[in-house]
């Protein structure tokens, strides 16, 4: 429903092909007055890679927008259908085109929760020379995310992922943190009060390993919200994270 609000209300283009893949689209949410450039937060949906789309990702649009931020809800091909390689490359791919397509776009605020907090931590350990362009991203807001894909093995939700250990060891953003670069984003590791404690677990360690390699990371430690809301609260202009 509150996609549907952002849609109605402001200048939106959707459905942009960023690839040839069925879930290879995104949505872009224009700030409602635009300057000549303008910051992009792009977000990227949850629902341990096999639910959710794009099309329930624009909630977070209307407080942004009317502050001059453009939101970008990205689509990726979920499981059964997509594999964990695929679905990083995608996302890799969609922030490739979003800098060459739409050079009024300046910094990228990534935003992830969940499964997407995972998608959004791959990004930052990504060598982008195999994409010929480097995003400015300024900064990455993971929300009660996943960083050790190993545990998810043995769990029914490997059912439609089908991930081999190989595979989950290769996406594991806590295996892959590097040095700080000079001009490495700030990161924000949120985690809700109520949240699954691997979920808390995962957000800790994932904070520290990037702090412990220079990176400059703040937890935030949401009260009074669960694995849910505390992404669905996004919609509103007063709550702690909208205001980060």
């Amino acid at each position: 429903a509150g996609t549907e609000r952002a849609r109605a209300s402001g200048q939106t283009l959707l459905h942009v092909p960023y690839g040839d893949g069925d879930g290879e689209k995104l949505d872009i949410y224009f700030p409602a007055e635009p300057s000549e450039t303008f910051p992009a937060l792009v977000y990227i949906h949850g629902g341990y890679w096999q639910c959710m789309s794009k099309d329930d990702s624009g909630f977070a649009a209307p407080p942004l927008v009317s502050r001059g931020v453009a939101v970008v809800a990205l689509g990726y091909d979920i499981a059964p259908k997509g594999h964990m390689d695929a679905m990083v490359l995608q996302v890799r791919r969609s922030l490739a085109f979003l800098v060459e397509q739409h050079p009024r776009i300046r910094g990228i605020y990534l935003c992830g929760h969940s499964a997407g907090a995972h998608l959004a931590a791959m990004v930052l350990s990504t060598d982008w020379t195999e994409f010929q362009v480097v995003p400015d991203i300024k900064g990455a807001v993971l929300v009660s995310g996943l960083y050790d894909l190993e545990p998810i093995l043995h769990t029914y939700v490997n059912d439609a992922l089908s991930m081999s250990r190989e595979v989950a060891q290769r996406n594991s953003p806590m295996r892959l943190v590097t040095p700080a670069a000079p001009a490495a984003c700030e990161v924000l590791v949120a985690v809700a009060q109520h949240d699954s404690p691997e979920f808390r677990r995962q957000s800790q360690e994932y904070g520290q390993a990037l702090r412990a390699a220079g990176w400059s990371v703040s937890l935030l430690d949401l009260a009074g919200v669960d694995h849910f809301d505390v992404i669905e609260r996004l919609s509103e202009d007063s709550y702690i994270l909208t205001q980060v």
